[in-house]
């Protein structure tokens, strides 16, 4: 099967480069960055030389219809929605991982992001959680590719409100990202000095992540409601740690809890749930397609605590990207995703 990423210049599309080089069902066969054209990825990313000999290239995505099958938008916000009309006509697969396609209501993706220019690919677009959405993935030609912190809630989440566990109405997530999260670009906020030695939350109440967290959540849920979200800044390259916490509904004791859980993702390859009395570390994931998730019962309070953790890069993007497309060809989903995380 022949792929193609379209905007590979970034972190997201160096860990597209580097799964797919490495998948033994795709061969790429063009990356393309404006900024980069006719240099070789090896120059770029240094870390990849003698794993591709290709060159970026800055070339209409027409052009990329003649020889890929599978096109990855590895685009900003707001772009994607202008290149994902033209492969779709073409009757090629796209995973879109940017937030173009993963709202289903027009008027929150233009409340939190702006105008949307094809939103009449609106009904044609799955959100691409594997382990929520594995069936309407396989029957799809356009993949959202969930955001970093939504997986990270969501995959947390998911068994306790399809159980009704929760008072839904006192869900809060904390969560803390290294800073790849924020990008290549250089940017103040993210220099090694400014980063280094600090720890801090960021767009506090108004992160785009939001709506996207609350609308899968609702889904799982049945019913509206909103959650307050934070995110923070770890001065560390890559990983996500999410913590959060919701008042019990009924009681329910840490065995019985580990046990629903274990149970909701028996047959999940990528999510590992800890054992009792132990938590995630980023640490124990980096490098990988896992997201690990912890469990306590604070009988005190009555609250429930779950604490996940992910590669922001794998399983927070590229790594999810091509568990998504190993459904869309009806491959194991694990082909080109089995390496272990890197420690320490």
């Amino acid at each position: 099967m022949k792929t193609a990423i379209f905007g590979a210049s970034g972190y997201t599309g160096q860990e597209l480069i580097r799964i797919l080089s490495g998948h033994p069902e795709v061969s790429l066969t063009a990356v393309t960055s404006r900024r980069f054209a006719g240099k070789e990825i090896a120059e770029i990313f240094p870390s990849l030389l003698g794993i591709t000999s290709l060159k970026y290239q800055d070339t209409a995505p027409e052009e990329i219809t003649k020889i890929a099958d599978i096109v990855f938008l590895a685009l900003p916000h707001g772009v994607s929605m202008e290149i994902a009309p033209v492969f779709i006509r073409a009757g090629k697969k796209v995973i879109d991982l940017s937030a173009d396609y993963r709202l289903r209501d027009l008027g929150t993706y233009e409340k939190w992001y702006g105008k949307h220019v094809s939103a009449g690919l609106f009904k044609n677009a799955v959100y691409g959680i594997p382990e929520l959405y594995r069936e309407e993935i396989r029957e799809t030609a356009l993949v959202a590719n969930p955001g970093c912190y939504p997986t990270s809630i969501i995959l947390g989440l998911a068994p306790a409100l399809k159980n009704k566990l929760l008072d839904v109405n006192t869900i809060i997530a904390d969560s803390a990202s290294g800073v790849s999260g924020a990008g290549r670009e250089p940017q103040i906020g993210s220099l090694f000095g400014e980063v280094d030695g600090g720890f801090k939350a960021y767009k506090v109440g108004k992160h785009r992540h939001t709506p996207e967290i609350e609308q899968e959540l609702n889904r799982l849920a049945g019913g509206k409601f909103v959650i307050s979200f934070t995110p923070h800044l770890l001065p560390v390259k890559r990983g996500i740690l999410s913590t959060i916490y919701a008042s019990l509904k009924k009681d329910i004791s840490i065995a019985d809890l580990y046990s629903l859980y274990s149970s909701f993702y028996t047959a999940e390859k990528f999510v590992r749930i800890c054992p009792v009395g132990t938590f995630p570390n980023i640490s124990s994931v980096c490098g990988s397609n896992f997201c690990d998730i912890g469990l306590a019962v604070d009988p005190r309070t009555k609250r429930i605590i779950i604490i996940s953790a992910i590669d922001n890069l794998i399983k927070g993007a590229a790594g999810q990207a091509v568990q998504n497309m190993n459904i869309l060809c009806n491959w194991k989903e694990d082909t080109g995703l089995q390496m272990a995380p890197l420690y320490p």
